[in-house]
């Protein structure tokens, strides 16, 4: 089934529901489903709706004319996606291939629903696995001198390619602050959850170090401030003085490959509402 979702937040008043659902009502639509969220500590009102695609007998340009006039009394914060549009996504990575194998799998069997036309990476390691899925890889090679002419080529290339999500699986580079910006809200990055104890090289050696008995992963958007955007999705596990590094280490992988792949699925279906910098996840 195809279906038409709505994600609105605005500031908290009576008969928000029952005024967003009257619309949909009154024109025709058949509600396939409803989520809200009121947060008392922000007086914040938030809501997912999907409604079955095959009752739109208008054009999308006229439907969200037609939302725009409704919604400008109430002040809604509001954005609307359709299900047969495919999010086109750019994967980038460095030398690491747990995240990149399991978002490759997880698309190709119909887990992710999205296109994923090309990999970029600093290195040329990985070029096997892009191979492998018969996908063009792109390597770019990064120092201080040539950073900024690297992310330029690279925006190139997110353009040519219409890409509409970056995901940064295990990409060991800190983006720049203007190619964050041309992607606001539509770069997703993923690190080991010690940080900020533990940032840096070999985090898992200094996890066992400093005796850790609890590892885990973030998914998060990535913004000009480094690890410190938006989380979407995190996970945990316990471990003991006997876990050795490379415990935490595999430990650590399978952390990240779910925590990733969830935080992925989350932004291609439209359950996540971005409000300061919290979310708002919605079930799908």
């Amino acid at each position: 089934m195809k279906y038409i979702t709505f994600l609105i937040q605005c500031s908290d008043s009576k008969g928000l529901l029952a005024g967003i659902t009257a619309f949909f009502y009154d024109n025709n639509f058949n509600i396939l489903s409803c989520q809200q969220h009121t947060d008392l500590y922000t007086d914040k009102y938030f809501m997912r709706i999907k409604l079955d695609m095959s009752d739109l007998k208008m054009s999308r340009s006229d439907l969200e004319e037609s939302f725009a006039k409704f919604a400008e009394p109430f002040k809604l914060n509001w954005s609307v996606s359709y299900s047969d549009a495919i999010p086109r996504v750019a994967i980038m990575v460095s030398k690491t291939t747990h995240c990149l194998y399991d978002i490759l799998q997880k698309k190709q069997e119909g887990d992710l629903r999205c296109e994923i036309p090309l990999i970029i990476s600093n290195h040329p390691d990985l070029e096997f696995v892009a191979d492998q899925f018969k996908i063009p890889y792109y390597c770019f090679p990064m120092t201080k001198a040539n950073k900024a002419e690297q992310e330029k080529q690279i925006l190139e290339l997110l353009d040519k390619h219409h890409i509409d999500l970056v995901v940064m699986a295990r990409y060991m580079q800190i983006l720049s602050e203007d190619f964050v910006k041309r992607y606001n809200y539509k770069i997703i990055n993923i690190h080991h959850a010690f940080l900020p104890a533990f940032q840096g090289a070999r985090p898992y050696m200094r996890a066992y170090e400093k005796g850790v008995k609890l590892i885990g992963a973030t998914a998060h958007y990535a913004t000009a401030e480094l690890d410190e955007g938006p989380i979407i999705e995190q996970d945990v596990e316990r471990v003991s003085h006997e876990s050795s590094p490379e415990d935490l280490m595999r430990i650590g992988k399978d952390i990240e490959r779910r925590v990733l792949s969830s935080a992925i699925r989350a932004h291609l279906d439209n359950q996540i509402i971005i409000t300061n910098n919290r979310t708002i996840i919605f079930s799908s």
